[in-house]
C-alpha cells in the first residue's frame, strides 16, 4: 500500500511540475553584454553628393529591425509585399538621422528639426540641390519632409498621406519649389481583411486551350478580395505640393504606378495601371496606359496603351508585343525613346533585325516619332 501511495504522490507532483512549466510565458532573452555590444555596432553611414561632388550627405541607419517592426502585418499583392498601416513597402530600408557636410573642408553638422523617431526613406535631391526632400515612416502613414541643405534644419510639408505602395510618391518640378506627390485619396476605403471576410464566390481560373509559357512569380493575386486589396492599396491622388506645405491637386484617382518629368521640365510622362489583372503574373505585366501631361496637368497626348502581358513566347529574351522602355532623352530637352521587337516579341523568329528604336519630339505632333536605328540580330536586341 505504502509503494502505491508513494507512486500517487509522484504522480500528483510530476503534473502539477508539468503544469506550471506549460503555463510558464517567457520573454524575448539578450545575450551577454560583450555578445550584445559586437551586435549592436553601429553601421557605417551610406553617403550621397551634390552634382558638384561638394556637398557630402551622410545616411544612418539601424543594424537591425525591432521585433514589433518584423511582427507588422504584410499584404502580399500581384508581386508587391505591402504594410497597409503606413502605405508603403513592408520591411523597406529607413535612416535614422542625417549629416551634411557643405565642403570638403567643413566638419559633417547633424540635420535638426527631425522628429524623435525618425524613418526617413526616398531620399531625393531638388533640381537646383539647395533642398533634400524625403518620405518619413509613422505608425499611421507616410509623411512628406523637406531638408534646407544650407541651414542642415528639417521641416515637414505634408500629413501621413502619402502612398508609397507603388514605390516613390513624389517627383519635383523643375523649379525645385514644389513636387508632384502621390496622396491617398479624399474617399479611400479601408483595406479588405480576408481573415474574417467571407468571399462572395469561389475564385475561377479559366484556360481558352491555347498553350502559354509563363516564368514563376511570387506574391501574387489569388482571389477577388485580393484584386479589390491591390486596386485600394495602388490607388492614388496626385497633388502639387509646394514648399509651404499647401497643396492642389493636380489629377484625380487612379492607380498612378510612374511619373517622370522631362529633362526641361516641361511635361510629365505618366503610367496608370488598368484592369484586368492576373494570377499568373505580377502587376509590372498588367495593363497600362501612358500619357504626356504639360505642367498644369492638361493631357498632351496617350502615348501608348499596353494589354495584359501574361504569355509571352518562350526564352528569356521573349518581350512584349508594341513599344516597351518609354522614357525620356537625357541630352535632350522633351524627347521621349522607347524600343520596339521586330521579331514579334520571339527571339526563336529569324530576322535581319531584332529591334527599333524610335524618338518623339516635343510637342508630340500625330505620328511624329522617327526611327533612330535598329539592331542586328547577332546583338540579340535590347
Amino acid at each position: 500500500m505504502n509503494s502505491i501511495k508513494y507512486s500517487l504522490i509522484a504522480l500528483v507532483q510530476l503534473f502539477l511540475v508539468s503544469s506550471l512549466t506549460a503555463q510558464e510565458g517567457l520573454n524575448y532573452q539578450v545575450p551577454p553584454q560583450e555578445i550584445l555590444e559586437l551586435v549592436k555596432v553601429d553601421r557605417a553611414p551610406s553617403v550621397i553628393m551634390d552634382s558638384k561632388k561638394q556637398v557630402l550627405v551622410f545616411l544612418y541607419s539601424n543594424m537591425y529591425k525591432t521585433i514589433e517592426e518584423v511582427s507588422e502585418q504584410e499584404l502580399k499583392l500581384a508581386g508587391l509585399r505591402i504594410n497597409p498601416k503606413t502605405n508603403t513597402t513592408s520591411g523597406a530600408r529607413y535612416y535614422t538621422k542625417l549629416s551634411i557636410q557643405l565642403s570638403r573642408t567643413a566638419e559633417p553638422v547633424f540635420v535638426k528639426g527631425l522628429p524623435a523617431t525618425t524613418k526617413l526613406t526616398n531620399i531625393s535631391w531638388s533640381p537646383d540641390e539647395k533642398y533634400i526632400a524625403a518620405t518619413n515612416i509613422v505608425s499611421n502613414g507616410l509623411e512628406l519632409w523637406i531638408i534646407d541643405v544650407k541651414t542642415q534644419t528639417a521641416r515637414k510639408i505634408s500629413g501621413a498621406n502619402l502612398n508609397g505602395n507603388l514605390g516613390s510618391p513624389f517627383k519635383w518640378f523643375a523649379d525645385s519649389q514644389s513636387l508632384l506627390v502621390r496622396m491617398l485619396p479624399t474617399n479611400r476605403k479601408p483595406f479588405i481583411d480576408a481573415a474574417i471576410t467571407v468571399p462572395s464566390g469561389p475564385s475561377v481560373s479559366v484556360s481558352d486551350g491555347s498553350i502559354a509559357q509563363n516564368r514563376t512569380y511570387p506574391d501574387l493575386l489569388k482571389s477577388k478580395i485580393d484584386e479589390e486589396n491591390f486596386e485600394l492599396l495602388a490607388g492614388s491622388e496626385l497633388h502639387k505640393v509646394k514648399l509651404d506645405g499647401s497643396s492642389s491637386i493636380w489629377k484625380s484617382s487612379d492607380m498612378h504606378a510612374r511619373e517622370s518629368f522631362s529633362p526641361d521640365g516641361n511635361y510629365v510622362l505618366i503610367t496608370t495601371i488598368k484592369r484586368p489583372f492576373s494570377y499568373v503574373v505580377g502587376y509590372s505585366s498588367f495593363p497600362t496606359t501612358t500619357s504626356i501631361y504639360d505642367q498644369t496637368g492638361k493631357l498632351v497626348r496617350v502615348i501608348d496603351e499596353k494589354p495584359l502581358i501574361d504569355n509571352l513566347p518562350k526564352g528569356f529574351m521573349a518581350v512584349q508585343k508594341g513599344k516597351r522602355q518609354i522614357t525620356w532623352r537625357d541630352d535632350q530637352p522633351a524627347t521621349l525613346f522607347w524600343v520596339e521587337a521586330l521579331d514579334g516579341g520571339d527571339p526563336a523568329v529569324e530576322v535581319k533585325e531584332r529591334d527599333e528604336v524610335f524618338t518623339w519630339e516635343a510637342p508630340f505632333a500625330e505620328k511624329g516619332w522617327k526611327s533612330l536605328l535598329k539592331t542586328p540580330q547577332r546583338y540579340g536586341g535590347i
